[in-house]
């Protein structure tokens, strides 16, 4: 029991507290959170226009809800933060199984208890955090699970016939009585379980075994689905879907800097020993991967890529260069472009291909993901290839792209101590010119000229080999092939 807090139900009424149904306290609650101002829900990001609102509505009109979205888009977070509306604490009777009001008991065990214990029905108080309950769905979830089902080994100890309501083992749902109760993904759960929860949504009671007495709830009913479910696995019962009063739709970030921030504040990042330096321009990188696999033909876009993708991409890579620190004795480490490429476990693991994505195997649509969010990353940042009349470079990238042709080609490691790896770099002509204003640092800088390197390559102007954790630029293979003709003796190579 709280300190001070009435622990009768006498005192209880001495202090002048007032019960309120679940509903009602979490609108009046609500609104004055909102007219204080400042954050609802903390730690959700890129729903202040869209999602928020849409719950905000549910909640002032007493809706129970559900949110319906793809894989990844904090609709469970969101669910249990409902939880920062409830009051604090709220009085109970003690020893009872459903949270009965003090003052309204519902259950037969309550009800006796205040019979035969008047005004002094003992009181606790139970914590919001007590009062919030959620059940994954699953097919093997039973209506004695959510809702209840006699106890046999109840009535035989205490010496009860099967017509006294106290021989129920109440299930989750009523045990969350004056509280929140989330189901999670609920098409997964069988129809005829599905039909369990209409009276609780419509008229707010129970009914176990066939028991006629009926044990009213004050509950607040939300839900999550994806829409996938709808087709693939299951479905939500007509009745069900007419009983929840709003459908709140949730969205993957809009823009890549909300997505940032979400990774920013997901990611276990911070993690003592060698100094790791991730540059926001590596964070867009990130961020631009898994939103060019939500925009890839080779991905299946029913199943949703989820913010997870560049959350744990933000991990391997942070673990990826404390690996590099401790070979190399650097103190203080920075991303490489070359690094990206051992973030493919965290992409192929969580992205479900389409039939020509299976074909190609999740590994080169990863590289493929990764080469497209490169490529975008580039435009964005550097100079428009030039090209005169005949097709030939004439930007800025062609003593770059003429340096490969006359056979010269670099080799970069995620294993190279930062000074072999920046040198590497610096034997391309003109090419930490035009990195020059891209970055603060030299090691910034190093990852721009990386970048160009690989923006190049994903234009067809040079050709990139893979071996192990090892990446070589060179000539593209039209110029090796228009070398190699105009030697004598190698024309039979060029066919």
């Amino acid at each position: 029991m709280s300190a001070g807090k009435p622990a009768t139900l006498g005192a209880l009424r001495s202090s002048g507290y007032v019960t309120r149904p679940v509903k009602q306290e979490l609108r009046e609650n609500l609104i004055a959170r909102l007219r204080a101002g400042g954050t609802l829900f903390p730690g959700v990001v890129g729903y202040e226009r869209t999602v928020i609102p849409g719950i905000v509505n549910a909640l002032l009109a007493h809706h129970d809800f559900i949110l319906l979205g793809l894989r990844g888009q904090a609709k469970t977070r969101l669910l249990r933060a409902l939880v920062t509306l409830l009051d604090d604490e709220i009085p109970v009777i003690a020893g009872t199984e459903l949270n009965d009001d003090p003052f309204r008991p519902t259950s037969a065990r309550a009800r006796r208890i205040v019979e035969e214990a008047g005004d002094g029905t003992p009181v606790e108080w139970l914590p919001r955090e007590a009062r919030y309950n959620e059940k994954l769905a699953t097919p093997d979830v039973t209506i004695a699970d959510l809702i209840g089902d006699v106890d046999p080994i109840k009535a035989a100890t205490r010496r009860l016939t099967y017509a006294d309501p106290e021989v129920i083992h109440f299930g989750i749902v009523p045990r969350t009585n004056r509280g929140i109760f989330a189901i999670n993904e609920l098409p997964d759960l069988a129809p005829r379980i599905q039909v369990g929860l209409l009276n609780i949504l419509e008229e707010r009671d129970i009914q176990v075994r066939g028991f006629p007495v009926r044990i009213p709830l004050d509950i607040l009913m939300v839900f999550s689905a994806n829409p996938e479910d709808y087709t693939s696995r299951g479905t939500i019962i007509t009745p069900l879907k007419d009983r929840i009063s709003s459908q709140i739709l949730t969205h993957y970030p809009r823009d890549a800097a909300t997505a940032v921030t979400i990774t920013r504040q997901e990611a276990w990042r911070a993690r003592g020993g060698p100094r790791v330096n991730i540059p926001e321009e590596v964070e867009l990188l990130l961020e631009e991967i898994a939103f060019a696999a939500r925009e890839s033909d080779l991905v299946d876009q029913s199943s949703g890529v989820s913010a997870r993708v560049a959350i744990a991409a933000m991990e391997l890579l942070v673990s990826n260069l404390e690996r590099r620190a401790l070979a190399t004795g650097e103190e203080s480490v920075w991303p490489r472009l070359v690094d990206v490429h051992m973030l493919l476990p965290a992409i192929t693991g969580k992205v479900e291909m389409v039939y020509e994505g299976e074909q190609k195997g999740a590994e080169i649509v990863a590289r493929t993901l990764v080469g497209s969010a490169v490529k975008k990353r580039f435009l964005a940042r550097f100079p428009a290839l030039g090209r005169d009349a005949e097709g030939e470079d004439k930007g800025p990238y062609a003593p770059i792209v003429a340096w490969f042709a006359a056979g010269n080609e670099v080799t970069l490691s995620d294993e190279q101590p930062f000074a072999e790896y920046e040198r590497e770099l610096t034997r391309v002509p003109g090419l930490f010119a035009l990195a020059e204003n891209h970055g603060a640092t030299r090691e910034e800088r190093a990852f721009a000229a990386e970048t160009i390197l690989e923006g190049l390559h994903q234009h067809t102007k040079l050709t990139r080999e893979d071996v192990d954790s090892t990446v070589s630029y060179r000539e593209a293979l039209k110029f090796q092939l228009m070398r190699r003709a105009a030697r004598p003796g190698d024309r039979s190579d060029a066919n």
